[in-house]
C-alpha cells in the first residue's frame, strides 16, 4: 500500500498516532478565534484537519491526529495557537510499509 499511495489521503492513512491523554496545542484565547479571524484560516492550512470551527463559535482542537509539522504555530495570524512537541513516546508514527 505504501507503494501505491498517491493522493495525500492515501499517504494520510498510513500514519498512525499514540495520542497523550493532554493536549500538546493549546488555543490562547478562543475569544480572539471568534471576533478578530474571520477566515479560521488554521481551518484550511492544517494536513490533519486538527482544527474545526464548530457552529456554536467555539474552536475545536482534535491533537490525536496532529501531524506535528509546526504550521499552527507558524500560520496563525493572531499568534493565538501555542504548539508544543507531545510527551515522549506520545505523538505521530509514521509506517513506511
Amino acid at each position: 500500500m505504501a507503494k501505491d499511495a498517491k493522493t495525500i489521503e492515501e499517504k494520510q492513512y498510513l500514519v498512525r498516532y499514540k495520542a497523550d491523554s493532554k493536549s500538546h496545542l493549546t488555543v490562547l484565547d478562543f475569544d480572539i478565534c471568534a471576533t478578530k479571524c474571520p477566515d479560521k484560516i488554521c481551518t484550511v492550512f492544517c494536513p490533519g484537519e486538527v482544527y474545526k470551527w464548530e457552529k456554536e463559535g467555539r474552536m475545536f482542537v482534535g491533537y490525536e491526529g496532529c501531524h506535528e509539522c509546526g504550521s499552527c504555530r507558524i500560520g496563525c495570524p493572531h499568534q493565538n495557537i501555542k504548539w508544543e512537541y507531545p510527551k515522549g513516546g506520545h505523538g505521530i508514527i509514521f509506517r513506511l510499509a
